[in-house]
């Protein structure tokens, strides 16, 4: 199952893996679009629950042009993981180059209130040739 992920990042218990795929039926490359999905686990290997109240994205396109992105939770949710328990999400991120790359992080709370960041592991976007 770990092989379905490209790039893994762990932080104080909190295991983030990753892995993207261009979307060539989402993309429209003659305008100068590009669209990527991104499949995320994100695993609770610690010994008390968290919840994920916020992320931190910083996506930078093939020119090397940063766009930062912050917000509440993921895809509408703060979801609360118990420990030994996980949380998948997908989304989307489209771009005006043929390659860029993404990274951040995971704001969490714990019971007790203490708040920390888990690293999102730096992965590419990337353009690849579709298997045979």
């Amino acid at each position: 199952m770990d092989q379905l992920f490209d790039h893994v990042a762990i932080t104080a218990g909190i295991t983030v893996r990753v892995t993207a795929n261009f979307l060539p039926e989402q993309s429209q490359v003659a305008a100068g679009r590009w669209f990527w999905a991104y499949h995320i686990r994100i695993e609770n290997n610690s010994e008390e629950p968290v919840r994920l109240v916020t992320r931190h994205w910083r996506i930078t396109d093939g020119n090397g042009r940063v766009s930062l992105v912050d917000g509440d939770g993921v895809v509408g949710e703060q979801p609360r993981l118990l420990p030994g328990h996980s949380h998948d999400y997908v989304s989307g991120c489209p771009l005006e180059t043929s390659h860029g790359s993404m990274e951040g992080y995971y704001g969490f709370v714990r019971d007790d209130g203490t708040k920390f960041e888990a690293a999102i592991p730096f992965f590419p976007l990337e353009v690849t040739a579709a298997a045979d």
